[in-house]
């Protein structure tokens, strides 16, 4: 496993260490997620996925109110509020002190959910098309996880798998990142983390060539974070369906860690963990 900058992130006042990779845990509390199993909505179903996380070893709770998946029906901002007022009392009641990250691409609901329950990371999966996204995040002080989506709006991301190859990739990803991360920095934004935005308006193709290229990221000299868990570069290259995709996202996960990957955003929380746990003991076996 690739030897880590000692990074780490200020969640109001609490310290997240990347040194060692961390595991972040999907908690979908939506109807319509592309993977099935990963729809909580009621509160016992909510509170005992928490635990889950907590328990196999996540070390941060990502809340998803407003699914992505290509086709799925579009969230108003008020409903989405709704789903996520309901569910971070009971994730607050199943586990305090656990981090947490909100699944958002809208600038207003991070302003209210800041304002209700307090400080988390900005998970936005649009790379700030909100024009009010930067400047909330750095006028709130909260982590933000800088996707890359080049297309930016809901619609466009959720059209992502169909997406069609468009010469030069790698290119065009380090600019995006250059100009946005220049930006939150002139705004004054302190702990920025990049997720290279595996299946959004990319090919298969493309998903596959950013894994093998993943460590020309580290030149940004900020924390990587990687969401390949269950996706569509799996099951469709293999021929399968999300339920079968756990074994590739293994798979994956490995290269991710060996290429620089500080966070893995993933389903399968007790999977994602045994990987660390071998690549570490890989790396410094005992004599």
């Amino acid at each position: 496993m690739r030897q880590k900058p000692r990074y780490s992130i200020n969640v109001g006042g609490q310290l997240l260490e990347l040194s060692e990779p961390i595991v972040m845990g999907i908690l979908n509390i939506t109807p319509d997620s592309f993977y099935a199993d990963s729809r909580k909505q009621t509160e016992a179903a909510i509170a005992q996925r928490t635990e889950e996380i907590i328990r196999q070893g996540g070390g941060i709770i990502d809340i998803g109110a407003c699914s992505t998946r290509h086709g799925a029906a579009s969230v108003s901002e008020t409903e989405e509020l709704e789903r996520l007022r309901y569910a971070i009392p009971i994730v607050r009641h199943a586990a305090p002190s656990a981090l947490l990250s909100i699944d958002t691409f809208r600038a207003s609901v991070v302003q209210r959910i800041e304002n209700e329950y307090g400080p988390f990371i900005v998970n936005d999966i649009s790379g700030g098309a909100d024009p009010e996204m930067f400047s909330t995040v750095a006028h709130l002080g909260l982590p933000y996880i800088l996707t890359h989506s080049p297309w930016g709006t809901q619609s466009a991301i959720q059209s992502c798998e169909t997406a069609t190859r468009r010469p030069p990739f790698l290119p065009s990803m380090l600019l995006y990142y250059s100009e946005r991360v220049d930006a939150l920095l002139q705004l004054g934004q302190k702990d920025i983390i990049l997720d290279p935005g595996f299946g959004f308006g990319k090919s298969l193709d493309e998903n596959y060539e950013l894994m093998s290229q993943l460590d020309v990221l580290q030149t940004f000299d900020l924390p990587l974070l990687v969401g390949v868990s269950r996706k569509s570069m799996i099951y469709k290259l293999l021929g399968n369906q999300p339920e079968d995709a756990l074994n590739g996202t293994t798979v994956l996960h490995t290269l991710a860690l060996q290429k620089g990957a500080n966070i893995l955003r993933v389903h399968d929380v007790g999977a994602a963990i045994e990987v660390i746990k071998i690549l570490r003991k890989c790396s410094s076996p005992s004599v």
